[in-house]
């Protein structure tokens, strides 16, 4: 998916592959990214070219990972100046970036999330916990071999004998791996011999835990999330794995299902109480600042909009409260580069 604002081709592409940290000369501004955090940003940067003539903003919906490729790839107007990201950045792609000239990552959580699992309004009303997903999406759950259940009773028998169908996102989509920490993982960590393995083969445990089936139970249902939830509103049996804000977006036509009796809300992904909460974050490439001073308003703008009833909050961005929401207020003006060790 890829919005231009207003009509306009992606920036002209006249910088320096490597080194240099010009950025171009171009003031407008091009972000790549996260299918999640893509109405998000698409709302700021509607807001900001109304305020600022002459400038566009170009975004486009490439999933995360595929977005981390684009923004890491070098410096210069060519390459996108900000990365929308339903995760946190990965150690390996920041090392990537760097490689590329890409030396000062500036890291900006704008909000939180719930990854949520939906179904059609006429579904049945599951009540699912992290171990039966994982027990039914699993390629090899615990190790034991081949994943064999046809249906969630086959799971856990207290679920109904409806066939195990789950439309999700790609493996470049940074809900992939906020599917696979979130919900696989912890799932697959109920049992102790797993958790004991991560300790002793962190490959094979990630192997064990995070590998998705091939079979057909699990299909990947690409970038498109109104796609997606289009698809399970016309199949009972069906779930769906997206972002929160596509769930209220659509309550018309799609329900959450309950994750340990705990339903996605403003409130419980608010808390962290809600299994599926998490931060979204916008990264901002140091090098492009100097050359394009518009992108220091652009993250500014983005703060204005993210705060307790304002635009993104009604588009169903769940703000931060507390400490978290001035450390975001903060980075935003600072933005201060992201120091790796704490990288993953």
């Amino acid at each position: 998916m890829i919005m231009v604002l207003p009509l306009a081709a992606l920036l002209v592409a006249c910088g320096s592959k490597t080194g240099g940290g010009t950025g171009g000369s171009s003031s407008d501004i091009r972000v790549v990214g996260s299918s999640t955090v893509y109405p998000f940003t698409t709302a700021v940067a509607e807001d900001f070219m109304r305020t600022n003539p002459g400038i566009r903003v170009t975004v486009e919906s490439t999933g995360t990972g595929a977005g981390m490729k684009l923004f890491c790839d070098g410096v210069g107007s060519q390459y996108p100046d900000i990365e929308d990201a339903s995760r946190q950045i990965k150690k390996s792609e920041y090392d990537g970036c760097v490689q590329k000239g890409a030396k000062t990552i500036i890291e900006v959580p704008v909000g939180i999330d719930g990854l949520t699992i939906i179904e059609g309004k006429d579904g049945p009303g599951m009540n699912l916990t992290q171990a039966d997903i994982y027990k039914a999406l699993a390629a090899n759950p615990f190790g034991k071999g081949p994943n064999k259940a046809q249906t969630w009773k086959d799971v856990n028998p207290s679920l109904p004998a409806i066939k195990i169908r789950v439309l999700g996102p790609p493996p470049t989509s940074g809900t992939r791996d906020s599917l696979a920490d979130l919900y696989l993982t912890k799932g697959c960590d109920t049992d102790p011999a797993m958790k004991a393995l991560a300790k002793n083969n962190e490959d094979q445990h990630k192997q064990f835990c995070t590998k998705i089936r091939e079979d057909g139970a699990y299909v990947e249902a690409g970038e498109n999330d109104n796609l997606l939830v289009q698809k399970v509103s016309a199949d009972p049996g069906t779930l769906g794995v997206l972002g929160f804000s596509y769930l209220e977006q659509n309550a018309d036509k799609v329900r959450p299902v309950t994750i340990a009796g705990v339903a996605p809300s403003e409130a419980t992904i608010a808390d962290l109480s809600y299994p599926g909460a998490r931060k979204l974050y916008i990264y901002v490439k140091g090098e492009h600042l100097q050359a394009k001073p518009k992108l220091r308003d652009f993250v500014a703008a983005y703060a204005k909009m993210w705060g307790k009833g304002g635009p993104l909050e009604r588009r169903g961005l769940v703000p931060f409260g507390g400490a978290d929401a001035t450390a975001a207020t903060q980075q935003a003006t600072e933005l201060k580069p992201l120091d790796p060790a704490g990288l993953k």
